[in-house]
């Protein structure tokens, strides 16, 4: 008989359990509870889309769309691809559903996002994000808003310590147009000094090599034109309201000029938290104004800001994680006890206690996994204390123990 060859998990993905599944679990829990403290609404949308939603949205020539993005055909023949990112998903979302009667829209999702990338510590090609998007406002109070969000989310995590928030203004239309275009001259007078890649983005994509990573194109990026010569009043207006905005929330800011977004819909506010806690890929969360994204996709001209952080990187900052505890661990002894327990141990889940039960092994055995679990209570239950319709609750940390009523025992382990 042939052997039968164990799956693999596939590369790029990840069982999450144990520690790992504690600190991704008080992430969203912690994001849940500030999100509802800026009354932001939760939604979930699909997994997948019509792949012209993310080439429209993303543009043809990033590296999600060219050589990232999951695609494949279904079997009516439709090109689908699994998210590579959120927000174009919900600018889908927003049009199709008729959600424009709703604007300002401020919403919150989280889930698994997909892309072919190298897999390396914290990134992975299932992974994880929480995303905030503010849809139909168009004032800097919403880019404030958002980066508030993002600031006490990080606080309240306990991981603010060392990560920095970055910001930047990309200016309006007009700005863009101007900036862009001295980029290209200056690129064009240093093209002998550019790497491969900046050389393309210089047809498709100058302000990306403003973020260079190679080393050949630092001395060119760095004596680029900063936007600040090229602001309209109304674009330098906006930043300072944005930085304003930051200043009267008590939450602190450092100015990056070179912080850029490629793609010509994004205005106004771009920003990323960074830190060097993760090595060389140091932002933990990003996002930025994106005026123009709906309009690309067929919508009319809507306002747009919104962030996404990766939920494995936040995790990653975390301290260790506290070891779950349980109220108590349900210890009978004897086949009759057991049939008691079973009731018992359903009756204190419904009050809202949690239990356990220890049903195998010898008494000292079950005592060890009830200290294992890290209980506050044994709850333990033999022949004679059926027959007094008791049982023997035991305060592990105390090594005190008490008889209680059956009927009694949900309020005596609140």
């Amino acid at each position: 008989m042939a052997r039968i060859e164990t799956p693999r998990r596939i590369r790029g993905t990840q069982d999450i359990f144990g520690d790992e599944q504690r600190r991704f679990a008080h992430v969203l829990a912690t994001f849940e509870r500030v999100r509802a403290l800026y009354c932001f609404q939760r939604i979930d949308i699909p997994v997948f889309e019509s792949t012209a939603v993310f080439a429209r949205s993303l543009g043809e020539t990033t590296d999600v769309v060219s050589k990232e993005m999951y695609t494949f055909e279904d079997r009516g023949g439709d090109s689908l691809t699994l998210r590579p990112e959120f927000t174009a998903g919900i600018a889908r979302a927003y049009l199709t559903e008729g959600w424009q009667q709703f604007a300002p829209l401020k919403l919150t999702t989280s889930g698994p996002v997909f892309r072919y990338e190298r897999p390396q510590k914290g990134r992975f090609r299932q992974f994880h994000q929480i995303d905030a998007e503010v849809i139909g406002a168009a004032e800097p109070a919403a880019d404030v808003e958002l980066l508030v969000l993002a600031d006490q989310l990080l606080c309240e995590l306990g991981i603010s310590e060392g990560v920095t928030l970055q910001l930047n203004t990309l200016g309006d239309a007009a700005t863009r147009e101007a900036w862009r275009e001295a980029l290209v001259a200056h690129f064009e007078a240093h093209r002998g000094e550019l790497s491969e890649d900046s050389l393309t983005r210089l047809e498709k994509n100058p302000m990306r090599i403003l973020d260079s990573k190679d080393p050949r194109d630092r001395p060119v990026a760095d004596s680029a034109p900063d936007i600040d010569a090229y602001l309209t009043p109304e674009a330098r207006a906006f930043f300072e309201a944005v930085t304003a905005g930051l200043d009267a929330a008590g939450v602190a800011w450092e100015r990056n000029a070179r912080l850029v977004r490629g793609l010509d819909y994004y205005r106004h506010t771009a920003f990323e938290f960074v830190t060097d806690r993760l090595g060389s890929q140091g932002t933990v969360l990003a996002g930025g104004r994106y005026d123009g994204l709906i309009g690309s996709l067929g919508g009319p001209d809507t306002a747009g800001v919104g962030w996404a952080a990766g939920v494995e990187r936040l995790a990653m900052l975390l301290e260790e994680p506290a070891a779950a505890t349980i109220d108590a661990v349900v210890v009978p002894m004897g086949a009759d006890a057991e049939a008691r327990a079973t009731g018992i141990v359903a009756d204190l889940r419904r009050a809202g206690v949690a239990v356990e039960m220890a049903y195998k092994g010898k008494m000292k055995a079950r005592m060890a996994k009830a200290d294992a679990l890290g209980a506050r209570f044994a709850i333990i239950i033999g022949d004679d204390e059926l027959a007094k319709g008791v049982a023997a609750v035991k305060t592990l940390g105390a090594g005190t123990q008490a008889e209680v009523a059956f009927a009694d025992l949900a309020e005596a382990l609140r």
